[in-house]
């Protein structure tokens, strides 16, 4: 099974239009969009690459990220837009 991890995320809205998203936990961790589904997917991406620096440098993650869903149940919180 793939790791799972819990990343708390935080959106900022940007005059121009759309979200920066950044990560109070990971500050390596920095991506935009415009769109809910774009920014879903702008995540994934900047949360695997902020994972692979991570390893590369040899740095710990911060402590509590990584979820064990064998163990315990995991809460998560998802962002849903309504039109």
């Amino acid at each position: 099974m793939n790791s799972i991890y819990k990343i708390p995320l935080v959106l900022t809205p940007q005059p121009e239009g759309g979200f920066t998203v950044t990560s109070p936990v990971l500050p390596e961790l920095v991506t935009e969009g415009d769109s809910p589904e774009e920014i879903m997917a702008n995540v994934h991406d900047a949360i695997q690459a902020t994972l692979e620096l991570y390893e590369d440098l040899h740095k710990p993650l911060p402590a509590n990220l990584r979820q064990d869903p064998s163990t315990d149940p995991i809460a998560f919180e998802y962002l849903v837009a309504e039109r």
